[in-house]
């Protein structure tokens, strides 16, 4: 009986150890949330908001096309960004005759917050967008694509690969291997991969309820069930341009074009540029 309550000790001690690790791995991963304006600033559209995942509520902006019943993109940011740092390159395809919802993850922007977020996350937010706006009238339901930046890109491509009513997917600056991101992002901590590194990383994917091969992009893309458009810059010291090039070779049959771009990560390379051959691609994805 001696031994009992030290093993009680042991354990309580042990347990506490693993909820502070947990702690500082949530706040360490956690995103900035980037505040933003409540309507579209300087352009017609309208702020909105509809049911996410989990009972939150996503919120964003309806940016319409000249004409009713257009052909509609959701477009999505990634990590730590919003609606706001969309406008870039989202704008341009506005002008350019497609309607836009531009929607904030959970624990970004104005959305509602989540016990965590995840790029699996990103692509159930960019699911109940799809749903919600095949149901308005500004948006063709049989014409939706989605534009995605970074984990945002990453996400799309996850949904080309579940959602068979897509028309066409455009990502910007997708990484190939979400463990090969975390482990750049361990490098920039200083946190050695053995042993804390892979504790984080095993811990990480316990937490999402998802296996990093599962989601990685390299491996999603040759189940799109849509055309997909990769644009990367080629000063992307974040993500190297050698992963779109990885995603891409990775393709197998789907129908998927490489765009290299100038530019670095955040900006989306050129946003003009970029813009550009976005429109190229979807006329021919969403106009047909």
């Amino acid at each position: 009986m001696s031994g009992l309550p030290a093993l009680a000790s042991g354990l309580v001690t042990l347990a506490l150890a693993y909820a502070g690790f947990a702690l500082a791995v949530r706040r360490g991963l956690a995103p900035e949330r980037v505040p933003r304006p409540e309507v579209p600033p300087g352009r017609s559209g309208r702020a909105v908001a509809f049911a996410g995942a989990n009972g939150k509520t996503l919120r964003g902006w309806l940016l319409p096309a000249e004409n009713a019943g257009a052909p509609a993109l959701v477009v999505m940011h990634g990590w730590g960004g919003n609606a706001e740092l969309m406008l870039p390159v989202a704008a341009p395809l506005n002008a350019a005759g497609f309607a836009l919802l531009l929607v904030d993850a959970r624990c970004h922007g104005l959305s509602d917050g989540d016990s965590f977020a995840s790029l699996p996350r990103f692509a159930e937010d960019i699911e109940a967008a799809l749903a919600w706006l095949a149901e308005q009238p500004e948006a063709d339901r049989a014409r939706l694509g989605v534009l995605g930046h970074s984990v945002g890109a990453g996400a799309a491509l996850l949904v080309a690969s579940r959602q068979p009513g897509l028309r066409a997917v455009v990502s910007i600056a997708a990484f190939a291997h979400p463990a090969r991101m975390m482990r750049r992002w361990l490098a920039v901590k200083r946190i050695p991969y053995r042993p804390f590194g892979a504790l984080i990383l095993a811990y990480v994917q316990r937490t999402i309820g998802w296996r990093f091969d599962a989601i990685a992009p390299v491996n999603t893309i040759a189940r799109a069930h849509c055309p997909v458009l990769l644009l990367h810059g080629d000063r992307d010291d974040l993500v190297p341009y050698a992963e779109a090039a990885e995603i891409h070779a990775a393709r197998g049959q789907a129908p998927v074009e490489l765009a290299c771009i100038p530019g670095s990560h955040d900006d989306y390379g050129d946003a003009a540029e970029a813009a550009g051959i976005a429109v190229g691609f979807l006329r021919r994805g969403l106009e047909d």
